[in-house]
């Protein structure tokens, strides 16, 4: 079974709170004290507390850590309460808590050569990764879209990086001899360069289904997503949750998830994200086959079936035996 998220352990301060972009905030989490900062190293995302009791997660900006971990939060219009949250009630001054970072979308060390594609509020990683392949002497280039410029964000800080003539920005108001072709870029495939997604649901199928299309190797495709793909639920049935230490049952509902199902059993497990991205839901199974919903597992833990994610997950049979 693969790790979970560290908890948020950390109490760091707000030193700086900034608008990078429209509807996109800044925020430069600091040390208290003369602690400095566990590292971090490019792809990798803290878990922050919010004052609202959820618990979201960031990608870092930056893999230098000496002023504070670096992050950026686009205002969802469909926000859940995480967003709306940050940009509402967090502000310079306050302290917070956070996790340690986790990278779950690293940088691969065998690459010859780098494709770096993001999208909207998907810079924010993809900048980390630009900065530390610059700093190791790596070759890359990067491929930036947004809607416009004024929603681009990092935007004048990739104008002015010493790497400035690696980088392509694309905005959709934008000549159309500027715009962003997926397919002339990825049209030819090799061993030795590695391509990193992230962004909106859809522009990463759309550079993820190019690359397949044009014979990219899956092992040469990183990705990371912000918000799981809507998935149908209309032949979703109820099921039972057997737990295997206090030899229980719990009817899981066809409108409910196996998490909400718990919750209301008097059975709590950490939650976060609830859209099965993050992993800090992650339960063993003992028995059954899962529906697997999650973007967390790889299709080889999929495959084994020894784990799922009850915030999104689900049961392919009668029930699952799960190790709680």
């Amino acid at each position: 079974m693969p790790d979970t998220p560290a908890s948020a352990g950390l109490q760091v301060r707000v030193a700086r709170r900034i608008q990078l972009a429209e509807d996109i905030l800044g925020l430069t989490l600091a040390p208290i004290g003369n602690t400095p900062l566990p590292p971090v190293t490019a792809g990798a995302h803290i878990d922050l507390a919010l004052p609202n009791g959820l618990v979201r997660q960031y990608s870092i900006a930056s893999t230098d850590v000496r002023e504070g971990y670096q992050i950026g939060v686009l205002l969802d219009p469909a926000s859940r309460g995480g967003s709306a949250c940050v940009h509402r009630d967090i502000a310079e001054g306050d302290l917070i808590r956070i996790s340690t970072p986790r990278n779950l979308f690293p940088l691969a060390a065998s690459a010859r050569h780098s494709l770096l594609f993001a999208g909207g509020i998907g810079i924010t990683p993809v900048i980390a990764m630009a900065d530390a392949l610059h700093a190791a002497g790596a070759d890359f280039t990067l491929h930036y879209c947004a809607r416009t410029l004024r929603r681009a964000a990092f935007s004048e800080r990739l104008e002015c990086a010493p790497y400035a003539t690696q980088v392509n920005q694309y905005f959709d108001d934008a000549t159309p001899g500027a715009r962003f072709d997926a397919f002339a870029l990825l049209a030819q495939p090799s061993a030795d360069t590695h391509l990193y997604v992230c962004g909106p649901n859809g522009f990463m199928d759309h550079v993820i289904g190019t690359a397949r299309t044009q014979g990219w190797a899956e092992a040469n495709i990183h990705c990371e997503r912000f918000a799981a793909p809507t998935i149908d639920t209309g032949d979703d049935g109820s099921f039972d949750l057997v737990l295997a230490k206090s030899r229980s049952t719990i009817r899981v509902a066809r409108d409910q998830s196996a998490a909400e199902a718990l919750r209301a059993a008097g059975i709590e497990i950490p939650l976060s994200c609830e859209q099965g991205i993050c992993g800090t839901c992650v339960t063993p199974v003992l028995e059954g086959e899962p529906d697997h919903r999650d973007m967390f597992l790889t299709d080889a833990e999929k495959a084994t079936n020894t784990c799922f994610t009850p915030c999104c997950s689900r049961a392919r049979g009668e029930r699952l035996v799960i190790d709680l």
